[in-house]
């Protein structure tokens, strides 16, 4: 393996100096492993002194870390957050107090890296990773919340111990990296579980290697319906936990039935964590009220209605599908849609398929994407597929300018797939280009 050693940083000057820096040192875009960035870390002296909560799954981890976040907020706490992608700007990764970090704080940050990698060959995940952990735990934080980037038993993140671990819904993704399987899958995710801390599931059907390895660890293991659990009706819902209830709670402002999962394990982590960051019922009901994450079934207004979702597996694929059952009727519904190549793209299809009028297939920035074309012929392979009209673009903000030509005012587009696809649009501002193609 080539190690390229840099003597000379004065060239980084910006933000995007360094990660075209981080692109350049390593040969492959993953490489899963602890070593080289527990070494880093190591000799940053990385280490936090709030507590840590990391957050592990297939699906719902950025929703996750957002309602944690949005309650810690109104709790009167300072959290930090790390997540992964970013759908338009990298400083979208990391937020301090609510706030997206701003370029130049993070650039102290990489030069730490830098000089604590003595020649290491990082990532640039695995790099960037490291910067922002490091601007995080100068920040006087009051919790840390880390999202895991793929997987988690050797996912970067993982270098540092948690005190409260999060796993969300698992399902089939990344399995060249992970396992052909939800039990192969669940044993990496679990990776992240310390022993004595609380371990909070959320998937409300967990692989039993999840509940193997918390119970071998001696994990605080918090399992949905046994240890947790939530109901409710078209109004409201009510929570229980091992040693408090809240009820009447508003559904949380982020869209889609799954998100009580997702808010149903933050009280849980909430309810784990009691004696370090107590929080209020008061705190809880205006969080929930008050969360936003983009291209989490965002609803942009306007005619026709836009709905944008990251949505890139079968099992988020199919939670779309029911959100997008549940909006009612639309005469036509136009989707814009852009993947990776390695994406199993038949189930999602074969979900998503019969209520889709429409598709604009786009290639996207990067070469792990599929290409339009590909995409095309993929959903033409389908079998019994619906006979309707295709097209392909070469980038998203193309696709959704077609759409827009296309779609009536009383119409539904769909912008989904990739964070690439969604960012791609993002980029554009969306309710604009709408707005000036609709006059």
């Amino acid at each position: 393996m080539a190690v390229i050693l840099v003597t000379d940083n004065s060239a980084m000057d910006t933000l995007q100096d360094w990660l075209a820096h981080c692109e350049r040192l390593h040969p492959k875009t993953i490489a899963l492993g602890l070593e080289r960035v527990q070494a880093v870390a190591q000799r940053m002296g990385l280490k936090f002194d709030c507590p840590v909560v990391t957050v592990a799954g297939t699906n719902g981890k950025g929703s996750t870390c957002a309602m944690f976040e949005a309650i810690a907020l109104q709790a009167g706490y300072r959290p930090g957050v790390y997540t992964s992608p970013h759908l338009v700007h990298f400083e979208e990764r990391c937020r301090i107090g609510g706030e997206i970090v701003q370029a130049d704080a993070l650039l102290p940050h990489f030069e730490r890296v830098e000089a604590a990698r003595q020649g290491e060959a990082l990532t640039y995940f695995e790099f960037t990773t490291l910067a922002i952990l490091g601007l995080m735990a100068a920040s006087n934080l009051d919790v840390a919340i880390l999202e895991v980037g793929l997987g988690g038993r050797l996912d970067a993140v993982n270098a540092i111990d948690t005190d409260c671990a999060i796993i969300t819904s698992i399902d089939l993704d990344h399995m060249e990296f992970l396992g052909p399987d939800r039990e192969s899958i669940g044993r990496e995710k679990a990776g992240i579980l310390r022993a004595g801390k609380p371990a909070i599931v959320s998937d409300p059907m967990p692989p039993h290697s999840v509940l193997q390895y918390a119970n071998a660890l001696g994990a605080d293991l918090w399992l949905l319906g046994r240890d947790y659990n939530f109901n409710g009706d078209k109004q409201q819902w009510n929570w229980a936990g091992r040693g408090r209830r809240y009820s009447g709670l508003a559904y949380p402002a982020l869209r889609g039935a799954n998100q009580l999962l997702n808010a149903s394990g933050v009280l849980a982590a909430f309810e784990a964590l009691r004696q370090q960051l107590p929080v209020t019922a008061q705190a809880v009901r205006n969080g929930l009220a008050m969360v936003e994450l983009p291209g989490r079934f965002q609803i942009v207004p306007g005619q026709p209605t836009l709905v944008l979702d990251v949505a890139h597996n079968p099992h988020s694929v199919a939670a779309l599908t029911a959100n997008l059952d549940a909006m009612g009727f639309y005469p036509t519904t136009h989707a814009v849609f852009g993947a990776m190549a390695d994406k199993d793209l038949a189930p999602m299809f074969a979900k998503i398929g019969p209520l889709v009028d429409r598709w604009y297939f786009t290639g996207l920035p990067t070469a792990r994407a599929a290409t339009a074309a590909d995409l095309q012929a993929r959903w033409q392979a389908v079998p019994g597929r619906r006979e309707v009209p295709t097209s392909t673009h070469a980038s998203p903000k193309e696709a959704l300018q077609a759409a827009v030509e296309q779609a009536d005012p009383a119409d539904r587009i769909l912008v989904f797939g990739s964070f690439f696809t969604v960012g791609g649009v993002l980029e554009q501002g969306v309710p604009r280009l709408a707005a000036k193609h609709l006059g």
